[in-house]
């Protein structure tokens, strides 16, 4: 049996705050294991690589929501690639969109830095 760790360990050992596994908790994509005598929560290591999880996917664009799917679809067994691929589908144009809204504002940017080296005055920059 693994060691079970309070969620101040937990906490720690995922880097993350305690604010937010509490919150992660209070919305159910982590829930403890078991509770102390003293009525602490207590996880475990598998805690730890759910934590790991759910910050990584999140990193990579993934909604709260997202993973909330994902986790239920790892609880049920593995997630069918029908299901992964929807939502991978979907994060791809979500990051293509702004991949190209970050594509105009860079391109704004470049214009009004060159009117004010050129002109040394800002025109419209949209």
């Amino acid at each position: 049996m693994s060691k079970r760790l309070t969620i101040s360990e937990l906490a720690k050992a995922a880097d993350i705050p305690t604010t937010t596994l509490r919150y992660y908790e209070r919305i159910r994509l982590v829930e403890p294991e078991d509770r102390s005598g003293g009525n602490y929560r207590l996880y475990s290591d598998h805690s730890i690589r759910k934590l790991k999880f759910i910050r990584a996917a999140q990193a990579i664009g993934f909604t709260l929501e997202d993973v909330r799917y994902l986790l239920a679809n790892e609880d049920e067994g593995t997630p069918t690639c029908g299901n992964v691929t929807e939502l991978i589908e979907t994060r791809l144009l979500d990051i293509e969109e702004r991949l190209k809204d970050l594509k105009h504002v860079r391109s704004v940017l470049k214009s009004a830095l060159s009117q004010c080296s050129q002109q040394g005055k800002l025109g419209t920059v949209y």
